[in-house]
């Protein structure tokens, strides 16, 4: 059965919009898919018909911190209507929108102005990073996204405002209230030693969590490999998801992912 549970909208910082997300799962033959924008929920009020063919899963991917790191948090299955899911939410989105003030605030003291007026509207919903890179492109002042960040906006520029988002153990405390199974997100994104990613893994356990990405987009098989026995050692269920942006990106394309290991729990167990 092909299933993606880790995908983006442009609610949050993908290009398609929920309706069009799903037309394209439904032309890929995805059984199971969960939409997990960064820190909203938007996406599942703006779908116009849900597909018959595709078991929807509710889901987010919120941001938080691990010991000063950025670690991003999926939950899957999600009521709604929880108060404190809905609550969350509005605390994560005042974070984003304080940081796009502080991000338009750097462009402007290099001479860059109006930005913040000029990311709003490129966004559909968030503004983040990617909509800043855009209209530096339109304004002329970079010829691409990946100049604008290089200079502007990537990791140590002065448009690289890092927040202080919720520690992991508040964030899945949200998830499991709301009736949610906690995930952590692409594990070998954010590049850590083994030992660290153990000590994370370890403290992602002792709050609560209950699964982890063992298949991502853009993921060598032999991390797929480590990841499985990973979640085994932690006795941790394992997801999988393409963190599908964009149809420009094939290595992280929509429902075009590896199974999961045998050795693994899936963790769709946890509501089928």
């Amino acid at each position: 059965m092909n299933i993606d549970l880790h995908c983006h909208t442009n609610l949050s910082d993908g290009v398609l919009t929920p309706d069009q997300l799903l037309d394209l799962a439904v032309e890929r033959d995805i059984k199971m898919l969960s939409i997990t924008d960064h820190d909203t929920l938007d996406a599942y009020s703006e779908i116009t018909l849900f597909p018959p063919s595709i078991e929807i899963i509710t889901g987010i991917e919120f941001s938080s911190q691990w010991e000063k790191l950025g670690v991003h948090v999926v939950g899957l299955n999600l009521n709604l209507s929880s108060s404190d899911l809905n609550d969350a939410v509005l605390m994560q989105s005042k974070i984003r929108s304080d940081r796009a003030q502080k991000i338009a605030e750097q462009l402007r003291k290099l001479g860059f102005k109006g930005t913040l007026a000029g990311a709003k509207g490129l966004a559909s919903n968030q503004i983040g990073r990617p909509h800043f890179a855009q209209y530096l492109v339109e304004m002329g002042a970079v010829k691409d996204s990946k100049e604008a960040f290089r200079k502007y906006l990537g990791a140590g520029k002065p448009g690289d405002i890092k927040e202080d988002w919720p520690n992991i153990t508040k964030v899945i405390d949200w998830i499991r209230a709301s009736g949610g199974v906690a995930v952590l997100a692409h594990p070998k994104k954010y590049k850590m030693t083994r030992t660290k990613l153990v000590s994370l893994i370890s403290d992602f356990c002792a709050a609560g969590g209950e699964g982890i990405e063992v298949v991502s987009g853009q993921q060598t098989p032999q991390e797929t490999r480590e990841l499985a026995k990973l979640a085994n050692q932690f006795s941790l269920m394992a997801s999988c998801g393409s963190d599908f942006h964009t149809p420009d990106n094939k290595w992280a394309s929509l429902g075009r992912i590896s199974n999961l290991p045998d050795i693994c729990t899936p963790i769709w167990n946890a509501w089928m």
